[in-house]
């Protein structure tokens, strides 16, 4: 958008309404055209406008008051034109409402809760397993129970002593967890058993996050529920976070088909390093003589940023030996071959004020934030009265068929059906509705028993529609709502007639600003000037030889051309016309017409030649365009305003003003 129409919005937002006690906001102020403008509607703005706990000064509420009937004028103006029904109008207006309203469906309390949440688990790094049983979002209840039944099972083995791999490799449905034979696609791969490794805050899915972050250190929890289906967690380890950190390594990768011979021999290699290392050689040295990381290696090492869910847990427990920058670890093992870590950045943790905007962002985009809009359709369940017809909702059942599961259901199908599905405050919403909206979120998936999947995207709907109740009553619930709408509304439409009116025609209009200056141009007038050239000559000998050219008429850029030969730049000259405080040389010299004294600066021969001392006068369109285009604006702004205010009446009520005095 353009920045002037931002800074127009900006202003018309930095109100909050107030008004003064002995002042009823319902008198009528004024009329303008026979619309009625409201002492509160006045108030609301002059007071966002001024410093507020501050005394009313007569004589600003005068002039504020002037400006608030130009602008109503302007905006009456653009209703008559109907810019306020144009498509482009209606569209922008309705963007910043949707912008303006979600405040209003994010609760609060549960926002902050998260937020602090979120800052206390990210101090937290835990080392876990998993054991998983896959279920689809919308399974039904029986598909549900036995998945929970089967995990409640595989926890009571573990419970009594099982072997979490030996169950993990058995039963989890984690296609990592089991060994994967060697085919076209990859190389023999061998199953991790359920091990994640480590994690911390938004690395996992929220609820999966939950589950482990609630378990005790030793535990396996309950089965926890995700969108993927259930999972056994256990808790091997919880450790501080390392936060922030940046480490570079001397990599030696052992092959997957290395021999005991070929493991024992880069073992040692990975052995000499070290004690170099130790002895006083260079990091950055060894990195580039012995590292199989060519990556890394032409950046000493250092490897990407990564958090600790994306490194292997062998190297993450070396990095927690790591205090201080520049400490390195032994040699270590990975599956993928020997490792020296050094340690070469960790931020120290910030305060929650700090982190706040950051986590809010975070939240706001993780499955948790979610929470936040459940608490919200909570509170409008209990401030409306909700009605459903379960009854209709069943009349989908035989008219939706198993099209809908490959996205190819159509909505004509349910053309009959028009009975009320649901009612929330004063909305109702009928069965054509629910049809529409099953439409517009089928998609392809697995197939499943159609009234499951029925009620399923009721619920859904029933979410969205409890929003669009509490929609459509923000300006009724929420005073300031609607004054902020209708600043937006009326800001909006004085932005585009006064770019109409004042500011491209200014621009546009080449004639009338022609004309404007003619008028004004006077207004517009240089001081005294030199007609001058300053001569800059870093050869002693060809002093003398420029100021002959000079004295022979040879003009500036023959001189140039007959000084500067052979591609060697002995002169440099520039020309113009200088006005005072512009340029140091032209204000140390006598304003006469001539040769100025010579002066020697940074070992060349400086100085001056006075053609003529020009008078004061006005300047040419081009040399002032900016200025006198600002000037025409203003100029269109004021016949404008005059004419505003001969077209509509304007009725103030001056015993209303005085009581707002």
């Amino acid at each position: 958008m353009n920045s002037l129409k931002i800074n127009l919005l900006v202003l018309l937002l930095l109100f909050s309404a107030r008004l003064s006690a002995q002042v009823n906001k319902d008198e009528v102020l004024m009329t303008i055209s026979g619309k009625q403008v409201s002492v509160g509607e006045f108030m609301n703005i002059y007071q966002k406008n001024n410093v507020q706990g501050e005394n009313i000064d007569k004589k600003s509420l005068d002039e504020y008051l002037d400006l608030f009937i130009n602008f109503k004028l302007k905006v009456k103006q653009a209703e008559e034109m109907g810019l306020d029904t144009a498509s482009s109008f209606r569209t922008e207006l309705n963007g910043y409402r949707e912008q303006l309203a979600k405040p209003y469906f994010t609760d609060e309390p549960t926002l902050n809760r998260l937020i602090e949440e979120a800052y206390n688990r990210e101090k937290t790094d835990i080392r876990a397993s998993h054991i998983f049983f896959r279920l689809k979002p919308d399974a039904s209840p029986e598909d549900t129970g036995a998945a929970y039944k089967k995990a409640m099972m595989v926890r009571d083995l573990l419970v009594k002593g099982g072997s979490f791999e030996k169950l993990a490799e058995e039963y989890s449905e984690d296609p990592s967890a089991k060994d994967r034979e060697a085919n076209q696609q990859h190389p023999f791969l061998k199953g991790n058993r359920g091990d994640l490794g480590y994690f911390t805050v938004f690395d996992m899915v929220y609820p999966f996050e939950n589950g482990a972050y609630l378990t005790e250190v030793g535990q396996v929890s309950m089965p926890v529920r995700t969108e993927y289906g259930f999972h056994l967690i256990k808790i091997y380890g919880k450790r501080p976070s390392l936060g922030d950190f940046v480490v570079a390594h001397i990599f030696m990768a052992i092959p997957r088909n290395a021999t005991p011979e070929d493991s024992l021999r880069i073992q040692k290699k990975i052995d000499t390093a070290y004690n170099k290392l130790v002895a006083g050689a260079n990091f950055e040295e060894l990195v580039r003589q012995y590292s199989d990381d060519k990556g890394s290696a032409a950046k000493g090492g250092v490897l990407p940023k990564r958090g600790v869910n994306r490194l292997v847990p062998d190297f993450i427990d070396a990095i927690y030996q790591l205090n201080t920058v520049g400490d390195y670890t032994k040699p270590i093992l990975t599956p993928y071959g020997w490792h020296i870590i050094k340690l070469v950045e960790k931020k120290s943790s910030r305060t929650m004020d700090e982190e706040k905007a950051e986590l809010k962002q975070k939240v706001m985009k993780d499955s948790r934030g979610e929470a936040t809009t459940q608490a919200v359709i909570a509170r409008i369940r209990t401030e409306n009265p909700v009605i459903e017809n379960k009854e209709a909702l069943k009349d989908f059942y035989s008219v939706v068929t198993d099209s809908i599961f490959f996205g190819k259901w159509d909505v004509k199908s349910a053309q009959d059906l028009n009975k009320m599905i649901l009612k929330v405050g004063n909305m109702t919403f009928r069965q054509k509705d629910f049809a529409d909206y099953l439409a517009a979120h089928q998609r392809k998936q697995e197939k499943e028993s159609v009234p499951v999947y029925i009620d399923n995207q009721y619920r859904s709907f029933m979410d969205e529609c409890m929003l669009k109740c509490e929609n459509s009553q923000l300006e009724q619930k929420y005073p300031e709502f609607k004054n902020l709408m209708s600043e937006y509304r009326d800001g909006i439409l004085l932005f585009d007639l006064t770019d109409q009116k004042v500011w491209s025609k200014a621009v546009k209009d080449t004639t009338g600003l022609q004309s404007f200056y003619q008028k004004n141009k006077y207004n517009y007038m240089w001081g005294p000037r030199l007609s001058a050239s300053i001569y800059t000559i870093k050869d002693p000998g060809s002093v003398q030889k420029v100021k002959n050219f000079i004295k022979s008429g040879l003009d500036d850029a023959n001189i140039l051309k007959e000084v500067n030969m052979d591609s060697l730049k002995i002169l440099t000259i520039e020309s113009g016309k200088f006005v005072k405080k512009e340029n140091k040389i032209i204000d140390t010299i006598n304003w006469t017409p001539g040769f100025s004294n010579d002066f020697q600066i940074n070992g060349a021969t400086v100085f001056v030649y006075v053609r003529k001392v020009l008078k004061s006068e006005p300047k040419e369109l081009n040399e002032a365009r900016g200025l006198i285009t600002a000037d025409y604006q203003n100029y269109l702004e004021k016949e404008w305003i005059i004419t505003l205010r001969s077209k509509y009446p304007v009725t103030v009520n001056k015993t209303v003003v005085e009581k707002i005095k």
